[in-house]
């Protein structure tokens, strides 16, 4: 059974002689600890894709992608406006919201 040209050469270069066992301990080690980083890295950036995904669903569920606002800041025909919106084929719901700014105090 003929090995694969690229594992041929990784497997001479890492065997040491037979003298020589502390290369071979340390080849051992340092592929180790090479292998244990790529695995680490590959759990942390899965981890990562998956929080900012429900990180994402979790925001799009409070804040809406578009907002529309007249230029004074008041829509007197917001039913009109807002059936408007829901004709596109994409929208999937169309809601009025006040906005407003407050102070908020805790004694």
């Amino acid at each position: 059974m003929a090995l694969p040209y690229e594992l041929l050469i990784g497997l001479r270069y890492t065997r040491a002689k037979r003298r020589n066992h502390f290369i071979s301990f340390i080849s051992l080690i340092s592929m180790l600890g090479i292998g244990l980083g790529v695995a680490a890295l590959i759990v942390v950036l899965s981890v990562m894709n998956g929080f900012q995904k429900e990180l994402r669903t979790r925001i799009l569920g409070v804040a809406s992608h578009i907002q529309i606002t007249a230029i004074n800041g008041e829509l007197h025909n917001w039913p009109a406006i807002a059936g408007q919106a829901a004709k596109h084929p994409e929208v999937r719901a169309a809601a009025p919201f006040v906005q407003s700014q407050g102070m908020f105090s805790v004694d």
